[in-house]
């Protein structure tokens, strides 16, 4: 993922006004990212837990969306697989977000929801080494794939979001 200033980050918002993402708060520690090792940057609100947002690189630039969390999700500690990370090895929760579609759609009441990890951690779930599976198991090559598996489910997320065909 490139390099985003908080400026970038801000004017990336797609389903909410100007003045909501002016005032919404930047991710902690956001000097110390390592970009190399995002497919997208994600955060909880500090003062609204159920409040999530998400900047996913597309090939027409950042899309910046922001969730909301289920309070069941919050509630429930069931286990659930990551739409996006796919990881079956999950040790943390994962909850279901929704959007607000852009525009017109969203303006009308529209929303898209998925499962996703709870603080979004996918970045560092799909670099972990998977579990050897077989003689020969290409592990380098797993966690590639992963990787891009990450980055091609996240930009359908924000396509569904834009109302694009990726």
């Amino acid at each position: 993922m490139e390099i985003l200033s908080p400026q970038q980050i801000r004017e990336s918002f797609v389903n909410c006004s100007r003045s909501e993402a002016e005032e919404l708060p930047l991710p902690p520690g956001l000097h110390e990212v390592d970009w190399a090792r995002r497919e997208y940057l994600g955060w909880r609100d500090p003062k609204l837990p159920q409040r999530g947002y998400v900047v996913i690189p597309t090939a027409d630039g950042p899309v910046g969306i922001v969730l909301r969390a289920s309070e069941a999700s919050m509630r429930s500690h069931a286990p659930s697989m990551c739409g996006w990370c796919q990881d079956v090895h999950l040790t943390n929760d994962v909850w279901f977000w929704s959007a607000r579609r852009a525009g017109q759609s969203g303006r009308n009441g529209d929303t898209v929801g998925t499962l996703v990890c709870g603080a979004f951690e996918c970045s560092a779930n799909v670099r972990r080494t998977p579990p050897p599976s077989y003689v020969g198991f290409d592990a380098d090559r797993v966690v590639e794939e992963r990787i891009t598996g990450l980055a091609e489910r996240a930009r359908r997320f924000a396509a569904t979001v834009v109302g694009a065909r990726i």
